[in-house]
Protein backbone atom coordinates (compact mmCIF):
# COMPACT_ATOMS: atom_id res chain seq x y z
CA UNK A 1 0.00 0.00 0.00
CA UNK A 2 1.07 3.49 -0.67
CA UNK A 3 -0.06 7.28 0.15
CA UNK A 4 -1.00 9.66 -2.44
CA UNK A 5 -1.47 13.29 -2.03
CA UNK A 6 -3.35 15.83 -4.30
CA UNK A 7 -2.92 19.81 -3.76
CA UNK A 8 -5.10 21.94 -5.93
CA UNK A 9 -4.57 25.51 -5.64
CA UNK A 10 -7.27 28.39 -6.32
CA UNK A 11 -5.50 29.11 -9.85
CA UNK A 12 -6.37 25.36 -10.94
CA UNK A 13 -2.58 24.23 -10.76
CA UNK A 14 -2.55 20.62 -9.08
CA UNK A 15 0.43 18.59 -7.87
CA UNK A 16 0.60 14.69 -6.79
CA UNK A 17 2.91 13.50 -4.13
CA UNK A 18 3.38 9.97 -3.36
CA UNK A 19 5.42 8.31 -0.51
CA UNK A 20 5.84 4.94 -2.92
CA UNK A 21 8.89 5.17 -4.81
CA UNK A 22 7.98 5.26 -8.19
CA UNK A 23 5.44 7.70 -10.14
CA UNK A 24 1.41 6.34 -9.82
CA UNK A 25 -1.54 7.74 -12.38
CA UNK A 26 -4.94 7.89 -11.59
CA UNK A 27 -7.78 10.37 -11.85
CA UNK A 28 -5.29 12.36 -14.26
CA UNK A 29 -2.98 13.17 -12.13
CA UNK A 30 1.04 11.79 -11.69
CA UNK A 31 1.86 11.49 -8.16
CA UNK A 32 5.56 12.25 -7.97
CA UNK A 33 7.84 10.74 -5.11
CA UNK A 34 10.90 13.13 -5.97
CA UNK A 35 8.97 16.03 -4.72
CA UNK A 36 7.50 18.32 -1.92
CA UNK A 37 4.79 16.67 0.37
CA UNK A 38 4.91 13.64 3.20
CA UNK A 39 2.04 13.55 5.62
CA UNK A 40 1.88 12.96 9.50
CA UNK A 41 -0.32 10.54 11.01
CA UNK A 42 -3.80 11.76 10.22
CA UNK A 43 -6.55 12.57 12.98
CA UNK A 44 -9.93 11.32 12.31
CA UNK A 45 -12.99 11.33 14.97
CA UNK A 46 -16.67 11.01 15.08
CA UNK A 47 -19.30 13.72 14.82
CA UNK A 48 -18.02 17.36 14.67
CA UNK A 49 -14.61 17.20 15.46
CA UNK A 50 -12.02 18.45 12.69
CA UNK A 51 -9.71 15.93 10.78
CA UNK A 52 -6.16 17.37 11.48
CA UNK A 53 -2.94 16.69 10.45
CA UNK A 54 0.71 18.07 9.34
CA UNK A 55 2.03 18.13 5.94
CA UNK A 56 5.12 18.99 5.35
CA UNK A 57 8.26 19.07 2.66
CA UNK A 58 11.32 20.27 1.40
CA UNK A 59 10.77 23.57 -1.10
CA UNK A 60 11.36 22.77 -4.62
CA UNK A 61 11.48 25.17 -7.55
CA UNK A 62 9.48 22.55 -9.47
CA UNK A 63 6.61 22.01 -7.06
CA UNK A 64 6.12 24.07 -3.92
CA UNK A 65 8.43 27.37 -3.72
CA UNK A 66 9.18 29.64 -0.99
CA UNK A 67 7.84 32.49 -3.33
CA UNK A 68 4.81 30.68 -3.84
CA UNK A 69 3.98 30.47 -0.17
CA UNK A 70 4.93 33.71 0.58
CA UNK A 71 2.77 35.62 -1.76
CA UNK A 72 -0.12 32.92 -0.39
CA UNK A 73 -1.10 31.19 -3.72
CA UNK A 74 -1.09 27.86 -1.85
CA UNK A 75 -3.49 29.17 1.11
CA UNK A 76 -6.42 27.33 1.46
CA UNK A 77 -5.64 24.98 -1.31
CA UNK A 78 -7.44 21.57 -1.51
CA UNK A 79 -6.20 18.48 -0.42
CA UNK A 80 -6.86 15.15 -0.97
CA UNK A 81 -5.40 11.66 0.71
CA UNK A 82 -5.65 8.30 -0.92
CA UNK A 83 -4.60 4.97 0.50
CA UNK A 84 -3.35 2.96 -2.81
CA UNK A 85 -2.77 -0.30 -3.70
CA UNK A 86 0.39 0.41 -5.86
CA UNK A 87 0.06 -2.54 -7.81
CA UNK A 88 -2.96 -1.48 -9.51
CA UNK A 89 -4.12 1.94 -8.50
CA UNK A 90 -7.68 1.75 -9.32
CA UNK A 91 -8.10 0.09 -6.40
CA UNK A 92 -7.83 3.12 -3.53
CA UNK A 93 -9.64 4.48 -0.71
CA UNK A 94 -9.96 8.45 -0.36
CA UNK A 95 -9.29 9.01 3.63
CA UNK A 96 -9.07 12.61 3.85
CA UNK A 97 -10.62 15.64 1.57
CA UNK A 98 -9.87 19.09 3.60
CA UNK A 99 -7.55 22.38 2.85
CA UNK A 100 -4.04 23.80 4.12
CA UNK A 101 -4.06 26.16 6.96
CA UNK A 102 -1.78 27.96 8.35
CA UNK A 103 1.44 27.44 6.64
CA UNK A 104 4.78 27.97 8.02
CA UNK A 105 8.55 28.00 6.08
CA UNK A 106 12.26 27.76 7.37
CA UNK A 107 15.22 26.18 6.63
CA UNK A 108 14.44 25.31 3.01
CA UNK A 109 11.19 23.18 4.07
CA UNK A 110 7.73 23.73 5.24
CA UNK A 111 5.06 22.99 7.77
CA UNK A 112 1.18 23.01 6.16
CA UNK A 113 -1.76 22.55 8.80
CA UNK A 114 -4.34 20.38 7.31
CA UNK A 115 -7.68 21.08 7.76
CA UNK A 116 -10.99 18.73 7.27
CA UNK A 117 -14.49 19.62 6.10
CA UNK A 118 -15.62 19.90 9.60
CA UNK A 119 -13.60 23.05 9.48
CA UNK A 120 -16.10 25.35 7.58
CA UNK A 121 -18.58 24.52 10.65
CA UNK A 122 -16.29 26.57 12.96
CA UNK A 123 -17.19 30.00 10.82
CA UNK A 124 -20.09 32.26 12.69
CA UNK A 125 -23.45 31.80 10.86
CA UNK A 126 -26.27 34.38 10.65
CA UNK A 127 -26.86 38.29 9.79
CA UNK A 128 -25.42 41.08 11.95
CA UNK A 129 -27.92 44.04 12.39
CA UNK A 130 -25.48 46.62 11.99
CA UNK A 131 -26.18 50.21 10.22
CA UNK A 132 -23.51 48.90 7.46
CA UNK A 133 -23.91 46.58 4.65
CA UNK A 134 -23.09 42.91 5.66
CA UNK A 135 -22.62 41.87 1.86
CA UNK A 136 -19.01 42.25 -0.13
CA UNK A 137 -19.17 44.21 -3.19
CA UNK A 138 -20.47 41.64 -6.21
CA UNK A 139 -21.19 38.57 -4.08
CA UNK A 140 -24.30 37.04 -4.14
CA UNK A 141 -25.90 39.43 -1.50
CA UNK A 142 -24.91 42.65 -3.54
CA UNK A 143 -25.82 40.89 -7.00
CA UNK A 144 -23.87 44.10 -8.60
CA UNK A 145 -21.90 43.43 -11.53
CA UNK A 146 -18.33 44.92 -11.75
CA UNK A 147 -17.56 44.52 -14.65
CA UNK A 148 -20.05 47.17 -15.48
CA UNK A 149 -18.52 50.17 -17.85
CA UNK A 150 -17.09 52.36 -15.31
CA UNK A 151 -16.86 50.25 -12.76
CA UNK A 152 -13.87 48.42 -13.09
CA UNK A 153 -10.61 49.62 -15.14
CA UNK A 154 -7.37 48.19 -16.48
CA UNK A 155 -3.98 50.45 -16.23
CA UNK A 156 -0.07 50.06 -16.35
CA UNK A 157 2.16 50.09 -13.05
CA UNK A 158 4.19 53.64 -13.70
CA UNK A 159 6.34 53.35 -10.39
CA UNK A 160 6.75 51.10 -7.21
CA UNK A 161 7.11 52.27 -3.52
CA UNK A 162 7.63 50.18 -0.27
CA UNK A 163 7.61 46.76 -1.75
CA UNK A 164 4.44 47.23 -4.01
CA UNK A 165 2.14 49.15 -1.29
CA UNK A 166 2.23 52.14 -3.20
CA UNK A 167 1.55 52.66 -7.28
CA UNK A 168 1.90 54.88 -9.43
CA UNK A 169 -0.50 53.99 -12.44
CA UNK A 170 -0.61 55.27 -15.98
CA UNK A 171 -3.66 54.82 -18.47
CA UNK A 172 -6.66 54.54 -16.30
CA UNK A 173 -9.69 56.11 -17.83
CA UNK A 174 -10.35 59.52 -15.89
CA UNK A 175 -12.51 58.88 -12.76
CA UNK A 176 -12.62 61.24 -9.54
CA UNK A 177 -10.00 60.54 -6.73
CA UNK A 178 -11.35 58.17 -4.25
CA UNK A 179 -13.42 56.42 -6.90
CA UNK A 180 -11.70 53.00 -6.25
CA UNK A 181 -10.45 53.61 -2.62
CA UNK A 182 -11.80 50.52 -0.82
CA UNK A 183 -11.86 48.89 -3.77
CA UNK A 184 -10.08 45.84 -5.48
CA UNK A 185 -6.62 45.66 -7.27
CA UNK A 186 -5.85 42.47 -9.18
CA UNK A 187 -2.60 41.95 -10.67
CA UNK A 188 -2.38 40.42 -14.11
CA UNK A 189 1.02 40.25 -15.17
CA UNK A 190 4.59 39.87 -13.38
CA UNK A 191 5.35 38.27 -10.56
CA UNK A 192 2.31 39.20 -9.23
CA UNK A 193 0.01 37.67 -11.58
CA UNK A 194 -2.99 36.23 -10.24
CA UNK A 195 -2.62 38.04 -6.21
CA UNK A 196 -5.08 40.51 -5.28
CA UNK A 197 -5.02 43.65 -2.98
CA UNK A 198 -7.65 46.30 -1.65
CA UNK A 199 -7.11 49.63 -2.37
CA UNK A 200 -6.20 51.98 1.22
CA UNK A 201 -6.28 55.40 -0.62
CA UNK A 202 -6.60 56.59 -4.82
CA UNK A 203 -5.49 59.82 -5.50
CA UNK A 204 -4.80 61.70 -8.49
CA UNK A 205 -1.56 63.62 -8.04
CA UNK A 206 -0.79 64.90 -11.33
CA UNK A 207 -2.51 64.69 -15.04
CA UNK A 208 -2.83 61.09 -16.41
CA UNK A 209 -1.48 59.38 -13.17
CA UNK A 210 -3.63 57.96 -10.38
CA UNK A 211 -1.47 56.47 -6.57
CA UNK A 212 -3.28 53.79 -5.45
CA UNK A 213 -2.32 52.88 -1.63
CA UNK A 214 -2.71 49.29 -0.82
CA UNK A 215 -3.29 48.40 2.95
CA UNK A 216 -0.34 45.71 2.90
CA UNK A 217 2.18 44.68 0.09
CA UNK A 218 0.79 41.60 -2.21
CA UNK A 219 3.15 38.59 -1.37
CA UNK A 220 5.37 38.91 -4.68
CA UNK A 221 6.42 42.24 -5.92
CA UNK A 222 5.05 44.01 -9.07
CA UNK A 223 7.24 45.60 -11.43
CA UNK A 224 6.92 48.61 -13.87
CA UNK A 225 5.36 47.68 -16.72
CA UNK A 226 2.69 45.39 -14.97
CA UNK A 227 -0.87 45.41 -15.87
CA UNK A 228 -3.37 45.82 -13.27
CA UNK A 229 -6.98 45.97 -12.67
CA UNK A 230 -9.00 48.47 -10.37
CA UNK A 231 -12.66 47.61 -8.77
CA UNK A 232 -14.63 50.76 -7.79
CA UNK A 233 -14.54 51.08 -3.66
CA UNK A 234 -17.44 50.30 -1.39
CA UNK A 235 -17.38 51.76 2.07
CA UNK A 236 -20.44 49.75 2.47
CA UNK A 237 -22.78 53.36 3.65
CA UNK A 238 -26.66 53.37 2.51
CA UNK A 239 -26.06 56.62 0.88
CA UNK A 240 -22.67 54.73 -1.09
CA UNK A 241 -25.08 52.01 -2.15
CA UNK A 242 -28.24 54.41 -3.49
CA UNK A 243 -25.64 56.92 -5.18
CA UNK A 244 -22.85 55.38 -5.95
CA UNK A 245 -24.28 51.90 -7.24
CA UNK A 246 -27.74 52.31 -7.58
CA UNK A 247 -28.06 49.42 -5.37
CA UNK A 248 -29.91 49.98 -2.63
CA UNK A 249 -32.80 47.40 -3.22
CA UNK A 250 -29.73 44.91 -2.42
CA UNK A 251 -28.13 47.04 0.60
CA UNK A 252 -28.14 44.48 3.74
CA UNK A 253 -27.39 46.36 6.62
CA UNK A 254 -29.86 48.58 8.38
CA UNK A 255 -29.34 52.24 8.04
CA UNK A 256 -32.33 53.75 10.22
CA UNK A 257 -31.22 51.62 13.25
CA UNK A 258 -30.43 53.96 16.37
CA UNK A 259 -27.07 54.74 16.83
CA UNK A 260 -25.17 53.05 20.41
CA UNK A 261 -25.30 56.33 22.08
CA UNK A 262 -28.93 56.60 21.47
CA UNK A 263 -29.41 53.46 22.86
CA UNK A 264 -27.46 54.12 26.17
CA UNK A 265 -28.73 57.85 26.45
CA UNK A 266 -31.69 59.05 28.98
CA UNK A 267 -34.68 59.11 27.03
CA UNK A 268 -36.53 62.34 27.74
CA UNK A 269 -40.48 61.43 28.87
CA UNK A 270 -42.98 61.98 25.38
CA UNK A 271 -45.23 65.01 26.51
CA UNK A 272 -48.60 64.36 28.70
CA UNK A 273 -46.23 61.97 30.53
Amino acid sequence: MARCWAVTRADGLVLGFTDHDAVLDFDGIAFRPDAGMTAQALVQGLGLSVDNTEAQGALSDDAITADDLAAGRWDGAEVRLWEVDWTRPADRRLTFRGALGEITHAHGGYRAELRGLAEALNQPQGRVYHARCSALLGDGQCRFDTGREGFSAEGVIASVAEGGARLELRGVPAHEAGWFAQGRIEFLDGAASGLTGWAKIDAMPRVGVRAVELWTSPGAAPAVGDRVRLVAGCDKRAETCRMKFLNFLNFRGFPHLPPEDWLIAPQANGGGR
